[in-house]
Parts: structure tokens; sequence; C-alpha cells
């Protein structure tokens, strides 16, 4: 089994040529295999669209084992691999991610990067989340989401912001109507004036799809457990409090020594 696996990956670096290339990875990342992973994130580098599609696939697959890699080695150099990383990122939607779609959606230069980041935002496992964290990262992803659909320049950027928001006001229908309806005030707005013909058809589907939907009395579904330690959550929190530090120098409602109270509830709940 070994043997046959470790073909698998020599397949991969030994393609000579884009088909070859494309059928070896595809066949990679079907074996589902976490020792795969350090190639499906080379391949995306590779400047081979069909190969790193399937090597995206392959990570989506393999779920929250490929995120620590993902992290770890995104390519701030190559935005082309950054940007198939963060689509795989934001297909897995492990909150692990999350300060880094903020960032990306936010603020790379690369409109590919924004524009699989921001639909990413709206993709998180949100149930996941411990209930005092979740409110502090759908409020971010709220307020990021928002900034993108309205400020980016690139219409395709704010096409996905608006993907992304329809699947946040979804996830907080329940527990934020007012976000919610924050939301659904933007789309009339974004119906009305944004530049682009694609997004204000967007928003009128995204519109469509909020108000054709029942709110339900609970929006986090109990069977799908974390299953992120302690240390990660920690580490999430950091990451958004560094975040919120950067943004806001002045103390105002949403100060982030807030969370420092929530860091210390999350670690004697934990």
């Amino acid at each position: 089994m070994a043997d046959s696996r470790l073909s698998l990956i020599q397949a991969v670096e030994r393609a000579d040529s884009s088909p070859r290339l494309i059928k070896a990875v595809r066949e990679l990342a079907a074996a589902r295999w976490q020792e795969a992973i350090p190639t499906l994130i080379a391949v995306l580098s590779y400047n081979n669209p069909g190969a790193a599609v399937a090597a995206v696939d392959g990570l989506v697959d393999l779920g929250e084992a490929a995120v620590p890699a993902l992290l770890e080695q995104l390519d701030q150099h190559n935005y082309t691999a950054r940007s198939w990383a963060i689509r795989a990122l934001a297909g897995i939607g492990d909150p692990r991610g999350l300060v880094t779609l903020l960032g990306a959606a936010t603020a790379d230069f690369s409109p590919s990067v924004r524009r699989a980041a921001a639909r990413g935002l709206g993709m998180m496992k949100w149930h996941w989340f411990p209930e005092n964290l979740l409110e502090i990262a759908q409020e971010e992803a709220l307020e990021a989401l928002l900034f993108v659909a309205e400020h980016d320049e690139e219409w395709v950027v704010r096409y996905s912001a608006v993907v992304g928001l329809q699947s946040l006001a979804d996830a907080i229908a329940a527990s934020h109507p007012d976000w919610r309806s924050q939301i659904l005030t933007y789309l009339e707005r974004a119906m009305a004036h944004d530049q682009s013909w694609a997004v204000r058809a967007r928003s009128c589907m995204a519109k469509q799809y909020l108000q054709e939907q029942t709110v339900a009395a609970a929006s986090r579904p109990e069977e799908q457990a974390s299953p992120l330690s302690a240390t990660d959550w920690q580490h999430i929190l950091t990451g958004l409090y560094d975040r919120k530090a950067r943004e806001r120098s002045v103390l105002a409602e949403g100060d982030p020594r807030r969370y420092q109270e929530l860091a210390l509830s999350l670690t004697s709940n934990l």
C-alpha cells in the first residue's frame, strides 16, 4: 500500500506534460492520503490551473488535516499559488484560517486572492466556534465582507463578497437578525448603485434567497463537534485580538481589551 501511494507522488513529480500532470494530481488527490498534502500544496505553484484545481479539491477533501500546512506554506511571493491556497482554506472552512481570510479579503494586492478569501469568509464552520468567540468572529467577518463589497475596486471581488454575505446572513439569521437586516440593506443599495451589472444581479439573487428563507430557531448543528484544541482557539483569539488592535487605536465599542476577558474565559472553559 505504501509503495503504491509513493508511486502516486512520484507520478506527480515525474509528469512531463500538462495532461500527465493533471492526471497524476487527480489520482493523488483521490487517494485522500495525508502524506500527500505537501505534494498537493507544491502543485499550487506549478502554474497549471487544471492541476491546481485537482490539488485544491484534494486538499479540501482532506479537510482540517491540511490546514496547518496550508497556513505555514502560504506563498507570499507567488500570488497565483497564494490564491489557490486561499481557495483551499475557504473550501475547508476551518476556523484556524479565519484571520488569514480576513487579512487576505481586505488587504491582499491580488484580486484573485481577495475574491477567494471573501467567498470563504461566509463559509466558515461557524458551528465549531465556542459560543463566547462566535459573535466576535462573525462580527469581524461581517465588517470585512461589507467593507469589501462596498469598497473593492474589482467587481469580481465585490461579487464574491455578496456570495459570502449571503452565506453569513444564513448563519446569523437566528442569533443576529439586526446584522442580517444590515446585509439586506447593503444588498438593496448594491442592486441600485453598484457599477457592475453582475454584482447588481448577484445582489438581487441573494436578497431574494434570504427573503424566502425561514429563520430557524437554532442555527448551530450539534452533531458536528469541533476537533480543535483549546490551544487552537487561543491562537484564533489572539489573531483576532491582534487584528482588532491594529485597526483601532482608541478605545470604543468593540474595544479589543474585551478580548482579553474572553481569553481568560476560553482558557478556563476549554
